[in-house]
């Protein structure tokens, strides 16, 4: 099925019937709705009877664009249209790595729509706090005068990076100011990983500020987080989050 946004965008979205709140899952950067975290949250959600709801960002997957047009702000945009045309009452995210942002950028847009959240390997603010930061002298000079850098990636071909990305970045970081996530909330990160670590998960834990927030660190797990080990560990967590919400 396909949604037409405010914007003009047109999402790919797959969307279960069901019991709520609604699991609404937020994929990463250049990743798309048939990942495998994905169809495996579809498929316990279609054995346990509850809402779902799955999409690709516009220049991700089926959606239209292109990714090099896009930036966080679009993505945010495409998150609230989705969850504003395709689910009723509340929600709960399930964001993995730039998801992870998104979900967060969604609690703070639409707090009272957040029965709970789940993220797996959550990057926020990674456009400043990765890319930016990291970035030498020369890519920041190439940046500003081609508009884009290319960076290597452990997981697909490598990532194009273009300056409105950064820019808009700035606009949607939610480490700098109050964090607060009122609800059930569990982040799940792997010692293995290599695209964000375990200092930035730990950073989020102390960030955020809530009544019933806790990291689970996974020995071993990578940033893909999709053995069986760490799938049994995500459907665990939702289900703990969708009781106590």
């Amino acid at each position: 099925m396909y949604l037409e946004t405010p914007q003009g965008r047109r999402l790919a979205y797959h969307k279960t019937d069901g019991k709520g709140p609604c699991v609404v899952f937020l994929g990463g950067l250049k990743s798309d709705m048939m990942g495998t975290k994905a169809v495996f949250l579809e498929d316990w959600a279609k054995r346990e009877g509850r809402a779902f709801l799955r999409f690709d960002y516009s220049g991700h997957g089926e959606s239209s664009g292109a990714f090099t047009d896009g930036c966080i702000g679009d993505w945010a945009e495409d998150t609230l249209a989705a969850v504003a045309a395709l689910t009723e009452g509340p929600i709960l995210p399930v964001g993995s790595s730039m998801g992870g942002w998104q979900s967060l950028l969604l609690a703070r847009a639409l707090p009272s729509r957040i029965a709970g959240l789940v993220t797996i390997a959550a990057a926020p603010d990674f456009t400043e706090d990765g890319y930016w930061a990291s970035f030498t002298d020369a890519q920041k000079q190439t940046l500003a005068e081609t508009g884009q850098v290319e960076l290597p990636s452990d997981y697909m071909e490598p990532y194009i990076i273009t300056r409105r990305m950064i820019e808009d970045g700035r606009a949607q970081l939610v480490l700098r100011d109050p964090l607060h996530l009122p609800f059930p909330t569990r982040f799940l990160q792997g010692t293995a990983d290599t695209a964000v670590s375990v200092a930035t998960a730990v950073r989020l834990l102390e960030h955020a500020q809530g009544p019933d927030m806790q990291l689970q660190l996974v020995k071993d797990a990578d940033h893909r987080f999709s053995d069986d080990r760490c799938l049994g560990l995500l459907i665990q967590a939702v289900e703990e989050v969708a009781a106590a919400a």
